[in-house]
């Protein structure tokens, strides 16, 4: 299972990695189409006399920076915040197809092997059955070959080791899942530090300024503290919501896993005088 599972996802993966590089690349895209006015020159004009002059052409006046929202959220965040950013996204994906693909019923549970196991033993075939659930390389599979193996030593004997089995593959299931979460818990954590960092640049202008401090300047630190806590909870909702609909996927394919396996071995009771 573990060569299966490990293969097929990850190529996968980088397919989803290289779908969601384009996805971000547009929607940035289409915020291009709508600058943002940022204005180079704060400093308030000087009062006006007491007689109203003439009126003058605004042609004087400087107009403000178009910027669009791709590089505003570059300059806001800078090299070392994106490339945090984009690799707790491009993980992300990793991990949520790779785990999508593991959790499916074919590589838990596969129904094609417990109507083959049950023909075999309804015939008495046992060897063919131990074989049929050794080759096969899913959980049920290993479970189920665990417990024909120990059956000569008893009943109870046989639904210990597929119990050990069964919690064994459980256990990696649940750690590849876990990296999910950590994500999701990692990623509000950066977005708390840059909001923290932000701040703290915002306050440093103030400090450095005196009283009339460069709006333009004190906006970089408050972009950078508001874009970085944005991003971090974009990224930890999803991570959130795919660990646990995963884990309660995964929790009711393990659960089905025992359930059919102490079935299938409840013929075998009275095997070695135990039950």
């Amino acid at each position: 299972m573990q060569q299966s599972i490990e293969s097929g996802p990850w190529t996968l993966a980088r397919f989803a990695v290289l779908a969601v590089t384009f996805s971000l690349v547009g929607l940035l895209a289409g915020f291009a189409v709508s600058p943002v006015a940022i204005a180079q020159d704060d400093e308030a004009p000087a009062e006006a006399p007491a007689a109203p002059p003439p009126p003058t052409p605004t042609t004087n006046d400087e107009a403000p920076r178009q910027i669009s929202y791709l590089a505003w959220i570059y300059e806001a965040l800078g090299m070392g915040y994106m490339t945090v950013f984009l690799g707790l996204s491009f993980t992300l994906v990793a991990l949520f197809v790779m785990n999508l693909l593991t959790a499916r019923r074919e590589n838990v549970c596969p129904q094609h092997l417990l109507e083959s196991f049950e023909a075999h033993l309804n015939e008495q075939q046992y060897q063919e059955a131990y074989e049929l659930a050794k080759a096969d390389e899913s959980m049920l599979g290993m479970v189920l070959s665990a417990g024909l193996a120990k059956l000569s030593m008893g009943y109870s004997q046989a639904l210990e080791a597929m119990q050990e089995v069964g919690e064994d593959e459980n256990m990696k299931l649940e750690h590849r899942l876990s990296y999910l979460a950590l994500i999701g818990t990692i990623s509000p954590m950066v977005g708390l530090f840059g909001t923290v960092h932000g701040m703290i640049s915002s306050f440093q202008v103030i400090a450095a300024g005196g009283s009339t401090p460069k709006a333009s300047e004190l906006a970089q630190g408050i972009s950078t503290a508001l874009f970085t806590t944005l991003i971090g909870l974009a990224i930890a909702i999803p991570a959130i919501a795919a660990f646990n609909i995963l884990r309660n996927r995964v929790a009711r394919l393990v659960l089905e896993v025992g359930i059919c396996s102490e079935d299938m071995m409840s013929r075998f009771q009275n095997v070695g005088g135990q039950k």
